[in-house]
């Protein structure tokens, strides 16, 4: 069943886009990411343009990521002390992060910014997060618990706070620049950042695993909610029709999820993660690499 997308002046499969939205609702229950990592290049594969890709897809993050933190409050695994921390820095983030989509897009530069962000960072991410996993589960399997660090350079920061549900007694700082970078990738990248939130917080704050998806996920709403808001007014790049098919199978998608990743160890959820950032990393790393069938793309370019 083919529809027409009108911001995207595209035609796709609605099955497809109900499809990709479930799957990556999926990941967000698991894993405490929006998902829009994995999306997002999902999106640019099925021929989205990247700027209209990147500012609907942060819109289904909002939906998937509700969905996902719903069920992690009835387990009562979010720190909405750290959410709102992470979020004042999220919202900053996020507000620069459209300044420089925007500036970019009157240049004409935003698409390869884009696909090259997503290489960037999801390689050096998912190799750190497949490594750091390995040694993990070697060590769970000879018989000692890995042991993390609770003692660094973090806790001699001033403005310390008590963060109870996370056990922690450290300083605001780190959690705020945390969310500053997070806010500016969701702007650029169409992303909820928790690819780079999630490791973050458990190996920068050392905050439990098991809070860590929740109170991710708490954060990622309002951040994605906000990059949506500035994206629509100031680009007109957010497609309402695309975004509610993706946010029907996210809903759905982020309860299955949520009850996937209760039931794996954290080391195998990390190490899955892993393995999918860096298989979505090579994908684009050689679309960027291999010569286009099409050399030339017909668009504006801020008036130029």
């Amino acid at each position: 069943m083919q529809i027409y997308l009108p911001i995207a002046e595209v035609s796709v499969n609605a099955f497809l886009l109900l499809g990709l939205g479930g799957m990556v609702g999926v990941l967000s229950g698991m894993f405490g990411v929006g998902g829009g990592f994995l999306m997002t290049p999902l999106l640019f594969f099925i021929g989205i343009p990247p700027a209209v890709a990147v500012a609907t897809e942060a819109n289904q993050i909002v939906a998937s990521s509700f969905s996902g933190v719903l069920a992690h409050l009835r387990r009562k695994t979010v720190d909405l002390k750290m959410g709102t921390v992470l979020l004042v820095g999220g919202l900053i983030g996020a507000a620069l992060g459209v300044w420089v989509f925007n500036y970019l897009k009157s240049l004409g530069q935003v698409d390869l910014l884009v696909k090259l962000c997503y290489v960037v960072f999801l390689g050096i991410i998912g190799a750190l997060m497949f490594v750091e996993s390995l040694n993990a589960i070697r060590k769970t399997r000879s018989g000692s618990a890995p042991k993390r660090k609770k003692h660094n350079w973090i806790h001699g920061l001033p403005f310390k706070t008590r963060f109870r549900t996370s056990g922690l007694y450290i300083s605001v700082i780190p959690p705020v620049i945390v969310g500053i970078l997070v806010g500016i990738l969701a702007a650029i990248m169409g992303v909820g950042g928790g690819f780079i939130m999630v490791p973050a917080m458990i190996y920068l704050l050392g905050m439990p695993t098991k809070v860590v998806v929740g109170t991710s996920l708490f954060q990622i709403i309002f951040v994605t909610g906000f990059t949506t808001l500035l994206h629509a007014t100031t680009n007109y790049t957010v497609d309402m029709v695309l975004a509610v098919l993706l946010l029907i199978g996210g809903v759905v998608g982020a309860q299955i999820g949520t009850v996937i990743g209760a039931k794996l160890k954290a080391e195998q959820l990390r190490i899955l993660l892993a393995i999918m950032v860096l298989a979505v990393c090579g994908k684009l790393a050689l679309d960027l690499l291999i010569q286009p069938s099409e050399l030339f793309s017909i668009g504006t370019a801020g008036g130029h």
